[in-house]
């Protein structure tokens, strides 16, 4: 991929759109999300010269928020840059949830928006979204990293810059750009510069020296450390390990970080925080433990077990991040260790190998011995078998076989299912708990194959989220947009959309989107007839019970509609009946109209605790 734009436009003057389309091409970029209308319709002429080139390629969403989430599991699955656009008024008031959720969870988005012609603001321009009408740019304000008008066309392109930069800022999160049609239409007085966009976008890899001298010294004297591994650890699997191996410590996910650790793991204790295992708070309470370590998270009330001082938030906590926002939630840690994760890590290993140079020697002779390859393989053998070390709150439970189906049944039947390459997103709602406590697929991360000639999809890439949630904004139906990016970004993998019924019913339109652009996505509606988080949330506070229940659909009615093949699972034998091999394989969408027993009781204590 070139790096300098000067080398692919030799022109004075070219369209806005056309130098849009040019930049976001030189980024690697491959699809624009959105819906089309009348002051969008530059960026969508340049749009179909670049798919004419083999270029970038529009995907038409349903519901702008849609396209939103999209665009963000795109980022989120590839490291791009996520790009969006809509057109004004409702258009873009549509797109504010999907923005505010990528804010929250830092993806690095950029949001195209039009308005009227500048000509025409002021004068009660038909969805007039200017200051003068209903103002996009001063609603975008509190959910953006950048947010501007463009008000001058020789603003474009270093506002255009700007936006992107920032997106890719720490925290990464979404920009926002508001372009007047009549700018949208015009051409820029351009003059081919050497601008290297590798160049702008590298990030010097930061670390506190002191820091890392006073978190060797922290780690020296421990006698027994527990990690906690957050969202923000992604891409460091590899270390983290290394560091639970070297000091011999137990480790725990929050709710976003399970997604990059290997659930297997026989130092693993579960997660902490929503719809975590006691096990994991056992881990943090046992009276030996001296020093908590966390790595990348947020520690708001989704991942802190609702800021838990017992377990979590006391002066045993070491606090590792590249957000510094993070820190004022731990502010209570008796370190803060700021700068680039990995580095750190690293740094932290170099020091712990120097100190035990003579051991790892030994351990390195050991390693070469019969006795311990025979006990290498035996430990392939346990984790092949798939034993958790850690503690489930109803364990009996996954191995009922009832009519309806139990959740804790469908969620552990689903990695015994689908292949190891499978992509699973869980939606908000009772969905969520249940596959964060009960959905542990295997990842093969921890024992890599050496024969590099297997297929791709028996392996995962290193930051490749095994469950892939929306945290701490939480937006229902966002799994059914997200899983459609998802599924771009990886088109040979097969990607799950776990989705309760009432998600499904505000976003489910979007299932069209996968049956247009053929993607291999498996819609998993859990279908209990409720908004069962808001129905057992109500009992367990001893609340009124109203306002809760949906009406029996029968969702793969509604998908065969539609042309989309899909089957209603009713019983554990309809489950094991399908032939995934086919569905994963299949050029297109699947709906599986889940019915579960909507009496069990989702694990959502630590929410309501947060709610008291």
């Amino acid at each position: 991929m070139s790096s300098v734009i000067s080398e692919v436009i030799k022109i004075d003057e070219i369209n806005t759109c056309d130098l849009l389309i040019r930049y976001l091409e030189e980024m690697g970029v491959e699809y624009i999300f959105g819906i089309p209308g009348g002051a969008i319709e530059p960026l969508y002429n340049a749009l179909a010269k670049s798919e004419k080139r083999g270029g970038i390629r529009a995907i038409t969403a349903r519901h702008e928020t849609g396209a939103v989430f999209m665009a963000d599991a795109y980022a989120r699955n590839t490291g791009k840059l996520g790009v969006c656009c809509s057109t004004t008024g409702p258009g873009a008031t549509n797109m504010i949830t999907g923005i505010a959720s990528s804010y929250e969870n830092n993806t690095p988005l950029l949001i195209i928006t039009p308005q009227a012609s500048q000509d025409k603001l002021g004068k009660k321009a038909m969805q007039e979204s200017g200051d003068t009408g209903v103002n996009i740019v001063g609603m975008l304000e509190f959910c953006t990293r950048y947010n501007s008008c463009v008000t001058h066309i020789a603003q474009f392109e270093q506002k255009l810059v700007s936006a992107i930069m920032s997106a890719f800022s720490m925290p990464n999160g979404p920009s926002h750009l508001s372009i007047p049609a009549d700018i949208l239409k015009g051409l820029v007085n351009y003059k081919p510069s050497n601008i290297n966009i590798d160049n702008l976008l590298r990030r010097p890899k930061f670390k506190d020296e002191h820091a890392i001298d006073q978190l060797t010294k922290e780690f020296d004297k421990s006698r027994k450390i527990v990690f906690v591994i957050g969202a923000g650890a992604k891409n460091c699997n590899s270390l983290i390990l290394q560091c639970i191996k070297h000091f011999d410590a137990e480790f725990v996910a929050t709710p976003d970080g399970k997604s990059f650790i290997n659930p297997y793991h026989p130092s693993y204790r579960g997660v902490i925080g929503f719809a975590g295992h006691k096990s994991a708070n056992k881990a943090l309470e046992n009276p030996s433990v001296d020093t908590v370590v966390v790595i990348g998270s947020s520690l708001g009330e989704f991942t802190s077990n609702a800021w838990d001082q017992k377990a979590l938030l006391n002066n045993k906590l070491i606090h590792i991040d590249n957000n510094e926002d993070n820190f004022t939630r731990s502010f209570v840690a008796k370190l803060h260790v700021g700068g680039d994760i990995p580095t750190i890590l690293m740094d932290v290993l170099e020091h712990t190998k120097k100190r035990n140079k003579e051991k790892i020697k030994l351990d390195y002779e050991h390693a070469k011995s019969v006795i311990d390859k025979a006990d290498f393989f035996t430990h392939i053998q346990k984790d092949n078998q798939k034993i958790i070390h850690f503690e489930l709150d109803e364990p009996h439970k996954i191995s009922e076989i009832t009519t309806p189906l139990k959740p804790q049944f469908l969620m552990s039947q689903l990695t015994k299912l689908f292949p190891p390459n499978t992509r699973y997103l869980a939606d908000t709602g009772n969905n969520l708990a249940w596959a964060i406590h009960y959905l542990n697929p295997y990842d093969r991360r921890l024992n890599q194959r050496r024969d590099m000639s297997r297929a791709t999809n028996d392996r995962r890439v290193d930051d490749a989220g095994l469950l892939q949630i929306c945290a701490d904004f939480c937006s229902m139906g966002w799994s059914v947009g997200s899983a459609i990016g998802t599924a771009l970004a990886h088109p040979n993998d097969p990607v799950v959309c776990i989705v309760g019924d009432g998600s499904f019913l505000m976003s489910g339109n979007e299932i069209t989107v996968a049956l247009q652009e053929r993607l291999n996505v498996i819609f998993l509606i859990m279908n209990d007839q409720h908004l069962g988080m808001v129905m057992h949330g109500q009992r367990l506070n001893k609340s009124a019970d109203i306002a809760n229940t949906l009406p029996n659909i029968s969702y793969a009615l509604m998908a065969s509609s539609m042309g989309i093949m899909s089957h209603t699972i009713e019983s554990a034998d309809d489950l094991i009946a399908l032939d995934i091999n086919t569905i994963c394989r299949r050029k297109g969408p699947t709906l599986l109209d889940v019915r579960i027993d909507p009496q069990e009781v989702p694990p959502i204590a630590t929410r309501l605790k947060g709610m008291r």
